[in-house]
């Protein structure tokens, strides 16, 4: 296996023939591995909003942050966007959202919210005013 710096410099010697008109195209390079919870903590989301705002199923980001599975090259590719530039996947996900929320601030946080329709109840009761599955902190 090639270290992190010769990995570096086949890609300098790809980018170098490619714009010499040496080589057409380049090949990406897809990490093996991908640290979806230390993405999505940087990013202050909770699972069920990062499976929200980015389109993964929320098992799915369980499974990862668990170890039990590793997400296949097409989710790692996004992840590693999400993970370098949130806000162009933001944008191209959903534009008008993010439209919104640069426009309506000034601050260079970026908040996405999706409003859910209310859903009928299936036997859930709510105890003291706070929805069940939440978790409450005793004092």
């Amino acid at each position: 296996m090639k270290t992190q710096f010769e990995q570096m410099m086949d890609g300098l010697n790809d980018v170098e023939a490619f714009l010499a008109g040496e080589q057409e195209g380049f090949k990406a390079y897809v990490p093996q591995e991908v640290d979806v919870k230390a993405i999505r903590n940087r990013l202050g989301m909770t699972q069920a909003k990062f499976s929200d705002t980015f389109g993964f199923s929320l098992d799915a980001i369980k499974h990862w942050e668990g170890g039990r599975r590793t997400p296949e090259a097409p989710a790692r590719t996004l992840l590693t966007v999400i993970d370098k530039n949130p806000a162009a996947v933001l944008t191209a996900l959903n534009p008008a959202a993010f439209a919104a929320a640069v426009s309506s601030s000034k601050s260079t946080t970026i908040h996405v919210s999706r409003h859910r329709k209310p859903q009928a109840s299936r036997g859930v009761t709510r105890r003291n005013g706070h929805s069940a599955g939440r978790k409450r902190i005793a004092k």
